[in-house]
Parts: C-alpha cells; sequence; structure tokens
C-alpha cells in the first residue's frame, strides 16, 4: 500500500463531499477527493436539484441556503453548470392554503426578509399564459434556484479537478479511517484533515459514533416527464402541500388547517408523506415527486398507486397531461438529531451529515462553514455538532 500526502481527504463525492473539496481548493489546499461508485449516484443526482432559500426556517438553515445560493451562481458561472434563477412558484389551491401564504408575507418573510412576492389576481394570471390561473394564488420565492443534479454533480467534479487541481479516486472504497490516514482500495492516504461525507450509508465508516445519532434513511418516488401540452417552464413548482413540510411554514399556526385538510380530505397523502414538486430540466422535461418512506433500511420497491397520485396532482398543477419516460427511487440520509450533524470523531477527522432532502439548497454553505471551522477561520456550524 502506498502512501501520499495532502492537505485534505474528502469521502464521498456527493454534494457534500464536493461542497468541502470546493471550500478548501478555493483556499489553495491540496484535497483528494474518494467515492466508491465510478460517478455520483446517490441523493445528489436523485433529486430535484432544487436550492431552495425561500423553504427554509429561520436560523442555520436559512443562514447555509442564502450562503448556498451566491456560491451556487458562482459555481455555475464559472463551471457551465446548467442553472435556472428565475425562482419557484408554490401554488395555494385551497382557502387554508392562500390564508398560510398571506400571513407569511405578512408576517415571518418580512421579519427575516425573504425575498418573495404573492401573486394573485392578474399577476397570476399572466404567468405563462393563464396555466395556472386555476390556482387562488402563488407565492414566488426570489432566491430560489434549479439545477440539473444528475449533470451538474459530475461536471462539478470535473471543474474541481481541472480549475482546483483536486484529485479525484472513483470506484474506491474506503475502508478505514483514523487520525491522519485512510486507508482505501487504491492504497492508504495521508493527511492531517479529513472529512466524511458518507451520506445516507450509516455502516461502513464511522459506525458506532453515527449510531448515537440514530438516524433513519428515507426512500422516495421519483419521476421525469414530458407535458403533452409544451410548456417551457422556468421555475421550480410546489403547492400548498409543502407549506406543511418545509420549515419556513410548517409551525405557523395557519398550517394546522392544511394539516386538517388533507388528513379528512386526502389521507392518502398523509400516509405516503406525500407533497408535490416538479422541477424543469435544461431539455423540456419536467421532474416530479415525491413521496416519503422512513427506515432503517428502504425496500427498492415502488407503490405504483403512490406514482398514480402524484401524476394526478401533477396534473391538475401543470392544467395538462403528462407522460412518464423515467421512475427511479430516490434516498437520502434523514430523522437525525437535527438538520444535519457535524461530528467531530477524533483528532483532525469530522464526519458531515445531513438529515434531510436539502442537501442541494444548503450543502455548499455547510461545507463553507465546516472548512472555515477546521482551518480557524470561525466557529462550527450549528445545529448539531459534537
Amino acid at each position: 500500500m502506498s502512501q501520499q500526502d495532502c492537505d485534505l481527504l474528502v469521502v464521498g463525492a456527493g454534494i457534500l463531499g464536493l461542497a468541502h473539496a470546493y471550500a478548501a481548493a478555493k483556499r489553495g489546499l491540496k484535497v483528494k477527493v474518494f467515492e466508491r461508485s465510478h460517478t455520483p449516484l446517490g441523493a445528489s443526482v436523485r433529486n430535484f436539484g432544487q436550492a431552495l432559500v425561500t423553504g427554509q426556517a429561520p436560523g442555520p438553515m436559512l443562514d447555509l441556503a442564502r450562503l448556498s445560493r451566491g456560491l451556487w451562481a458562482g459555481l455555475a458561472a464559472e463551471a457551465g453548470l446548467s442553472i435556472k434563477q428565475q425562482g419557484s412558484l408554490l401554488f395555494a389551491r385551497t382557502e387554508a392554503e392562500e390564508t398560510l401564504l398571506e400571513a407569511f408575507c405578512a408576517g415571518r418573510a418580512r421579519e427575516y426578509e425573504y425575498k418573495v412576492e404573492l401573486l394573485r389576481g392578474s399577476a397570476l394570471s399572466d404567468l405563462y399564459d393563464g396555466r395556472f390561473a386555476h390556482h387562488r394564488a402563488a407565492l414566488h420565492g426570489l432566491d430560489d434556484q434549479q439545477i440539473y443534479s444528475r449533470e451538474a454533480m459530475p461536471q462539478l467534479a470535473k471543474h474541481l479537478q481541472q480549475r482546483y487541481a483536486v484529485e479525484f479516486h472513483f470506484s474506491t472504497l474506503v475502508q478505514d479511517i483514523q487520525p491522519g490516514m485512510v486507508k482505501t482500495t487504491s492504497g492508504v492516504f495521508r493527511s492531517p484533515r479529513v472529512v466524511v461525507c458518507s451520506g445516507h450509508d450509516y455502516q461502513t465508516l464511522l459506525a458506532e459514533q453515527i449510531s448515537e445519532l440514530k438516524p433513519q434513511v428515507c426512500g422516495l418516488q421519483m419521476l421525469r416527464a414530458r407535458l403533452k401540452q409544451p410548456l417551457q417552464l422556468q421555475h421550480a413548482l410546489l403547492t400548498g402541500l409543502s407549506c406543511v413540510h418545509y420549515g419556513a411554514f410548517s409551525d405557523l399556526p395557519e398550517a394546522d388547517a392544511i394539516r386538517a385538510q388533507i388528513s379528512q380530505q386526502q389521507p392518502e397523502l398523509e400516509a405516503n408523506g406525500i407533497h408535490l414538486l416538479i422541477s424543469p430540466t435544461p431539455y423540456g422535461e419536467l421532474i416530479i415527486g415525491d413521496s416519503h418512506v422512513y427506515g432503517s433500511d428502504i425496500e427498492p420497491f415502488n407503490s405504483e398507486a403512490v406514482d398514480q397520485i402524484m401524476i394526478s396532482l401533477a396534473e391538475h398543477t401543470l392544467g395538462a397531461p403528462i407522460d412518464v419516460i423515467e421512475r427511479w427511487q430516490g434516498v437520502y440520509g434523514a430523522r437525525g438529531p437535527g438538520p444535519f450533524s457535524v461530528l467531530r470523531v477524533d483528532e483532525g477527522v469530522q464526519a458531515v451529515l445531513m438529515h434531510t432532502g436539502l442537501g442541494m439548497s444548503v450543502g455548499l454553505g455547510l461545507g463553507e462553514r465546516t472548512i472555515a471551522a477546521m482551518l480557524g477561520e470561525s466557529a462550527w456550524p450549528g445545529t448539531q455538532a459534537a
């Protein structure tokens, strides 16, 4: 086994791993990244690519999302990533959903300076030639962005390699981590700093330390589709169903009426953790989802009934039928002690884990803050550190 020196070893080439590599490399550190797959295949490429500021709860997540927004814009320009910056549209379908959006705009949005506008009347009717006029209102999140994840992650790795001389070891399994040393199937590598971004794999590395967080895995059903009536969609789309899932809205008193409405009228949504998200791809297609099921492991079998619920929701929102062209199972780490954890495992060894599906929204900012803390530039990022 060979021994090679650098300033930082990163385990995992998903969004968190790449974020830490970028934050370190742009500071001039020599970085090596290890990924057991031949290309990123986990949560970071199975998602909607929505980098949302609007949905984040006030506090650390909102701060990280705002930091990440600027980092995404800069990286997109540097690396030539496909990015949509027209924002998001969250549609109110019912009076309860409209009431919540009104309360959010009048209170929390002003207090925490969310960049939003509430569209109604002609402003709503003028969107996409009236395609969404059957909704009561739309919250336009002006700071929200979308990235085409399945292409962006490999592009980002290539950019870090070419511009910042980050060395990638794909198809390489990390077998053991000790202070100053990482043992892999490609050899033994040494560095004073190691960051482990192992996603939803809680068993291969640092299993004992991670188990104390009691994390779970979330499985999601996802679709890629084409509209039968073409629409050059430039915004991420959500509905009022998301108001009971995203922290910016879910703890507002008005959210209780939406929960009651779902429970009474559409209990299948609650039972399957369904709330509608739609993201446009650069090729005129739509990524549609999603449902949520939690456990220590996730079975590989998707439910056609759940897919049909999501298709129905999407067709109602879009005002047109769709043709499904691809289906897959999303996955992410979930339900830890907070939205993320930064564990100082040993001297110079950190593990950084997301416990929500918001890695694309906050991951770049979290990498920036963690590397800054490792180098003594700032405090460790909240909310969970040990």
